[in-house]
Order: C-alpha cells, then sequence, then structure tokens
C-alpha cells in the first residue's frame, strides 16, 4: 500500500456523487462531504420512511454532531432522494453503501455475506448508465462503501458489464471501506486516521482512483489518503475489524481468570497498556462487543478461510466470536447465581441497550442476549435507554417470546423503582452521576448492581448498601470459618488453589510438577492452599 503517485495532469473531480444506501455508513459519510466540499451529494433509498426521516428534523439515526451538519447543508448540496435512476444517471461516482448481513440461508449460511442489496444496486446501476449518463474521462466510477467479501468488486464489475447496452460505459469499481466507529463518527470523518481506496492497477483503474481521491483531498491531508490494490483494500477492512474484535474478547476472557483469581482487571489492563508494543486502546472489557460489523466481518474471514482450505485460520478467527458469545452469557450467568440462583418474578432494571454509547444502534448488542437470559429465568425486565425506543427494544426481544414480562421506563429511576437488582450493559455517561441513594431506596432488599462496564462509584455503592459485582473484579465475599483470606488493594477475596495443583495430585513426574507449581504459586502470590 502506499500514499499516490497520481496520474499527472488529472483534474480534480467536479462532478456530482450519489450514494445508494441511506443508512449510518451512506446518510453520515455523504453529509460530511457535502459539508467539506462544495459537489452536489445526492443520498438515495428505496425505503421512503428512511428518506423521509432524513428530510425532517429527527433524523433515522443517533450519532453526535450529524444533525447540525446535515440542517447546514441539506437542500444545498445535500439532497435525499427515492429516486435512484435520476441520481445514477447525474453522478459519476457512485457510492454504494447498502447492507450486507450475515447469510441465513443456503451455502455460507451464518457466515458468508448476503448480496442481495449489494447485486440490486449493481443493476440498478447499469440499468440506468445508458444514453447521458454522467462520465468522468469517459469513466463511471462505483465505489463500494459496504462492508464486502474479497473479490465482490469482481464480482460487481462482471454484474455492471453484463447489462452495459453493449459496452457503452466503462465502469471501474474502487473499494474505499469505511473505518467508522458509531459514536465517533463525526469525529473519525471529520479526521480520519486514513482513507483507504483500492482499485486496479491499470491507467484506467490508477485514474478513478485520483479522481475520488482528489474529493477526499479537499480536506483529509494526502498522506492519509492511501492506495492499494482492490483485494487487499477489501480484505483491509475484515482483518481491521477482526483484530479489534479479537482484542476485545482477549480482554474479556481475561476478565474472568481476574474474577476467578482475585485480580482487577483494571489493575492489569493499567500494567499492560504500559508497554507501547501494546498500548491502551480497546483493553476495557464489558459484557460482550456488539454492532453490524464486528461479528458480521469476522464470520465474514472465517468463511473466506474455510473456502480457502484454512480450516485452522478459520477456527482460530472463530473463536473470538466463541469468547464474546460465552461473555454475554457468563456475565447473565453471574447475575442469577449472586441472586440466589432464582429471578423467577423479580424486577431486573437493565441499564443502556444500544451496544456501545453515543449510538442508538442495537445491532448484534449484548443487551440482546443478557436480556434474553433473564426472561429465560422469568424476571421482569424494564429497560432504559436514552437513544433506543421502546418499540426498538421490543422488536430485538421478541424471539424470546416473553414480552409480557419486558417493560420499558421513561428514565432510570422509573426502571429501578422497585426493583432487586440493576445491570449496566451501555456505558452512557449519564448513569454515572445517578442520585443512587434516592434508587436504594426505592429498590428491594438486599439491592444488587451488576456494573457490566465499570462506570459506576462501586466504594459508593457499597456505602450506601447495595451489592456490588463488577465484571473483571474480584467478589466481596463473606469470609466462611476457618478459612483465612488474602488482601488485594481494597477488595477481599477467598483464594483457592485449583484442586490439580494440591500437593501430591497427579501421580509420578507429572504429580511432582503439579506438587512444586503449588508451592511456587502460595510462595508467590499469597494464595492461601486450603
Amino acid at each position: 500500500m502506499t500514499s499516490p503517485p497520481y496520474p499527472s495532469g488529472q483534474e480534480p473531480y467536479t462532478g456530482n456523487v450519489c450514494c445508494i444506501g441511506a443508512g449510518y455508513v451512506g446518510g453520515p459519510t455523504m453529509a460530511m462531504m457535502a459539508y467539506k466540499t462544495n459537489l452536489k451529494f445526492t443520498v438515495v433509498d428505496l425505503n421512503q420512511k428512511r428518506i423521509d426521516a432524513w428530510n425532517s428534523d429527527t433524523l433515522p439515526i443517533y450519532e453526535p454532531g450529524l444533525d447540525e451538519i446535515v440542517k447546514e447543508v441539506r437542500g444545498k448540496n445535500l439532497f435525499f432522494s427515492t429516486d435512484v435512476a435520476a441520481a445514477v444517471k447525474e453522478s459519476a461516482i457512485v457510492f454504494v453503501a447498502v447492507n450486507t448481513p450475515t447469510k441465513e440461508y443456503g451455502f455460507g449460511k451464518g457466515r458468508a455475506a448476503d448480496l442481495t442489496y449489494w447485486e440490486g444496486a449493481a443493476r440498478s446501476i447499469s440499468g440506468n448508465s445508458g444514453e447521458g449518463t454522467a462520465l468522468y474521462n469517459g469513466k463511471k466510477i462505483i465505489v463500494e462503501k459496504s462492508t464486502v467479501p474479497v473479490s465482490t468488486a469482481d464480482a460487481m464489475t462482471c454484474v455492471l458489464q453484463n447489462n452495459n447496452n453493449g459496452g457503452a460505459v466503462d465502469f471501474q469499481v474502487l473499494s474505499n471501506p469505511e473505518f467508522l466507529a458509531e459514536g465517533t463518527a463525526i469525529q473519525d470523518l471529520t479526521m480520519p486516521d486514513r482513507v483507504l481506496i483500492g482499485g486496479q492497477q491499470t491507467t484506467a483503474g490508477l485514474s478513478a482512483i485520483e479522481a475520488l481521491a482528489s474529493v477526499y483531498a479537499r480536506w483529509v491531508p494526502r498522506d492519509r489518503i492511501i492506495t492499494a490494490n482492490v483485494w487487499s483494500a477489501e480484505l483491509s477492512k475484515l482483518v481491521a475489524n477482526a483484530l479489534l474484535a479479537q482484542r476485545i474478547s482477549s480482554v474479556n476472557a481475561l476478565s474472568a481468570v481476574c474474577e476467578a483469581s482475585g485480580a482487577d482487571i483494571d489493575h492489569l489492563m493499567t500494567v499492560v497498556s504500559s508497554d507501547p508494543g501494546v498500548g491502551s486502546k480497546f483493553l476495557r472489557c464489558g459484557p460482550g462487543f456488539g454492532g453490524s460489523c464486528f461479528q458480521k466481518d469476522i464470520l465474514n474471514l472465517v468463511y473466506l478461510c474455510e473456502s480457502a482450505g484454512l480450516p485452522q485460520v478459520a477456527q482460530y478467527w472463530h473463536q473470538v466470536i466463541k469468547m464474546n458469545d460465552h461473555q454475554k452469557l457468563r456475565f447473565g450467568k453471574r447475575i442469577v447465581e449472586t441472586m440466589f440462583n432464582t429471578i423467577n418474578s423479580k424486577k431486573i432494571a437493565v441499564l443502556g441497550f444500544a451496544f456501545k454509547a453515543d449510538t442508538g444502534d442495537t445491532r448484534e448488542s449484548p443487551a440482546i442476549d443478557i436480556c434474553g437470559t433473564l426472561l429465560g429465568e422469568n424476571a421482569n425486565v424494564c429497560v432504559f435507554d436514552p437513544h433506543v425506543p421502546e418499540a426498538q427494544v421490543r422488536y430485538e426481544l421478541k424471539k424470546f417470546e416473553k414480552d409480557a414480562r419486558l417493560s420499558c421506563a421513561k428514565d432510570e429511576y422509573e426502571a429501578c423503582e422497585g426493583a432487586h437488582a440493576i445491570v449496566v450493559i451501555t456505558e452512557w455517561r449519564q448513569f454515572k452521576s445517578l442520585d443512587f441513594a434516592r434508587i436504594f431506596a426505592g429498590m428491594a432488599k438486599p439491592a444488587f448492581v451488576f456494573d457490566g462496564r465499570n462506570i459506576l462509584p462501586h466504594d459508593e455503592l457499597q456505602r450506601i448498601g447495595f451489592t456490588v459485582s463488577a465484571i473483571g473484579k474480584p467478589p466481596h465475599m463473606v469470609m466462611a470459618p476457618g478459612r483465612a483470606l488474602a488482601r488485594h488493594g481494597s477488595a477481599s477475596a477467598l483464594h483457592r488453589v485449583p484442586r490439580s495443583l494440591r500437593r501430591g495430585a497427579g501421580q509420578g513426574e507429572e504429580g511432582g510438577r503439579e506438587a512444586r507449581a503449588s508451592e511456587t504459586i502460595c510462595e508467590n502470590t499469597a494464595l492461601i492452599c486450603p
């Protein structure tokens, strides 16, 4: 991958731009491009309700800063429409940002990407690129913005060229994957770490790459615009998300070790992050990752590996998903076990339903499976999220068929009134500064708090009277008669050496190694050997 040389003497692109798909990627991306340039951008979608929302004062998605940008440019050089044909015809650059969900049928079910919407977009483009269509230097430039499997650009080129009215139009397909994080998408678009553009390494392909690069270069420094061949660009997005998800699952796996051993995950990650080779990003544990990208992209990578005859590589990456599923199940199980192994008909207040703070997106949110566990135990679950409406909560949880036990509150205090436990799933800042004394007074006793994000003031909650359980933190255990406790910071925990490491366990040389291991562990970590 390189920063360009660009084709010499090529003028910057000054024509119209169209984007097919008015979702989480297409809408904000085109809004920022319109805000930063004087080009005309039209976002099209067949969903009339979605387009109406983009043209209203209540946008279809929540993203900090998005409202202000859309209102600044909408009706000036940013337009939202259902007229796909007109927008495609008048634009020489056409972005494709349609949904590519995980396939739920047939070959590759549960792993491969479903490209139904993508192929529909390709056929729509070719069908509306006849005589009089806008071109740039004789080309129509199609830009993959959706996350797609490797070689999708080749497949799109095939569809376009075979529906091309006898080859009248030269279609150049580029890969320009988005690297946005929901909740910070506007910041990511304003000052991107990198803009990746992949295309054919031919004269026509390089010209198309430069045309798109010239649009970004109006506000992105040229040294942050990276070019590659199209296959590298397509794979880069999958790999970037897979590595980030792997990091989250690694920390979440260690959170279970911390809970079992008496270590504190925050202390552990503070030490680990001081290593410059590790760094500090994505080192906070939680109830599991969510969102539209991580799981889908890893499954896509798994399918790619399986298809390429790399089963061990596929299994390696699939383990990231398995660990994430385990973390969600483990958190839900911990709630039930801590509450005396029964939550039947107990009210549980769930704070947060979006998969992360500063977004209203609930796709693959850990809240779905955790609430499913609670509903499956016949709890009465009351959800509050400041940016997720009740209809969306009920839609995500309808598969559990426990609608009568599900309710949504207008604020945190209503959710917690009369509850036996509070479960924090999303790290909304407002949850940190609640009046917990007031909440405690209105709850059933004992009142439990399960902090899945480690954002609450645990010491204060304990002083008030809450029983606090935090993910990756040692439990506050009552000392049993005749047992000693090992102190770690302010938390007390009973540490037990596994039976397999006790003196005398095992036979022969193996048993001797285990006995020596037991002695070493007890000496070095002050564990109490039963």
